[in-house]
């Protein structure tokens, strides 16, 4: 690709919002109370970037006594903490900024419902400026790994997927950016880099180095 690119799609949870650590604890000491008592590493290697109803199929078949409506009930909980307590990832800011002033369309794509995302985006200022362009697994047919949203995304841009850039913090988000046969650089802040490494084209660690990443006027 020759950079800057098109269109860039961020995954939201841990690029966007500092949500990850908050919903990780929510849902360690829920499933405590269920039977199944894992650690915050263990909750991190199973369930992110994927979906609640990953987690709870994973809980089943891992011991788990969970109600028929448990779905409902842990995201209750989850919407709870992150109304009163998410914010934005540092930096995040300034970059969209970069990418205005560079004319360059971002968008977002996630695996989490469109109620999350007003709660997270609202909190942290973010919704206005992204409103329009966010894109949930409900919106397509299969979640990440496929790389549905993220075609999606493009597809509503106009964008062909070889212009388009991921920015992912998840393997899962990872795979479905390169499914997509779009660059993807790996936000590894809060990320092993050696789960990203073998699946996205760069890493980085600091969301203030992605404008440069990007090849955005300095």
């Amino acid at each position: 690709m020759i950079f800057p690119p098109d269109l860039v799609i961020f995954d939201c949870d841990g690029v966007l919002v500092d949500s990850e650590p908050l919903t990780n604890v929510v849902i360690r000491d829920n499933l405590a109370q269920h039977g199944l008592d894992l650690s915050i590493d263990r909750i991190v290697d199973l369930f992110v970037g994927g979906t609640i109803m990953g987690v709870q199929e994973s809980a089943l078949e891992m011991g788990a006594d969970l109600p028929e409506d448990w779905v409902d009930n842990i995201y209750s909980e989850i919407f709870e903490v992150l109304a009163d307590r998410v914010e934005a990832v540092p930096g995040i800011i300034g970059v969209l900024d970069a990418l205005d002033a560079a004319g360059v369309a971002y968008a977002v794509g996630s695996n989490g419902p469109h109620r999350k995302m007003e709660i997270t985006l609202s909190r942290t200022g973010l919704l206005e400026r992204l409103q329009g362009r966010i894109f949930s697994r409900e919106d397509v047919a299969n979640p990440k790994p496929a790389p549905d949203v993220y075609l999606k995304a493009a597809r509503e841009a106009g964008v062909a997927p070889s212009r388009c850039v991921v920015i992912e913090d998840s393997v899962s988000g990872a795979r479905a950016g390169k499914a997509a046969g779009m660059v993807c650089f790996g936000f590894v802040a809060e990320t092993d880099p050696a789960r990203l490494e073998p699946i996205c084209d760069s890493l980085f660690a600091d969301m203030t180095a992605l404008p440069k990443l990007m090849g955005l006027p300095q």
